[in-house]
């Protein structure tokens, strides 16, 4: 069994050389992330256009968050977590906008605003930088560990967004033929 596991990554990695052949990826961890970060980043604004702006309103069920609600929150925690390294939260963000801000275009914007100031903040960050110590929700972090939890958690809510896609018949404009 660990063979075919092992023949499948294999083929898996000569299937996708090409792609990272063409994104002409460098070596080492700030460009692996700014590369996976890309990427996370292309999907999310891609599936929230090519929704309709009558599924931003869908929850799969009562006191669940609707896909407007994800996508605010994504954007939301993308600033917050983003602050514990050093920029300042936008001025025009305030608590509760994951539920009055529904608007496909409003959303969209705040998304792709929020996912710009992490892809910036990180490309400004010298290496040294990504060692020193913050405070994130009362616990000891590094600005490495808060960009890791940036990327993870948008890739968490895209796992849910690709779901809540499917159940309202959205197909992932990167699943098309």
């Amino acid at each position: 069994m660990k063979t075919i596991g092992a023949k499948a990554c294999l083929v898996l990695l000569l299937m996708s050389a090409p792609l990272w052949a063409q994104n002409k990826l460098p070596e080492g961890i700030l460009e692996g992330y700014d590369g996976e970060w890309t990427h996370v980043s292309q999907q999310l604004i891609s599936l929230a256009e090519a929704t309709p702006q009558e599924k931003f309103a869908w929850r799969p069920a009562p006191g669940v968050r609707s896909t407007s609600e994800v996508y605010m929150h994504i954007a939301m925690a993308n600033f917050y977590l983003l602050s514990a390294t050093g920029p300042k939260m936008p001025a025009d963000l305030k608590d509760g906008m994951s539920k009055t801000v529904t608007q496909k275009a409003e959303v969209i914007g705040w998304l792709k605003r929020s996912l710009e100031a992490v892809k910036q903040a990180h490309l400004a960050e010298k290496p040294d930088d990504l060692q020193r110590k913050v405070r994130l929700m009362d616990r000891d972090a590094t600005v490495e560990g808060v960009y890791l939890r940036i990327i993870v958690h948008a890739n968490e809510h895209m796992g849910q967004l690709v779901a809540y896609a499917r159940m309202t018949g959205v197909v992932p404009p990167w699943s098309k033929d």
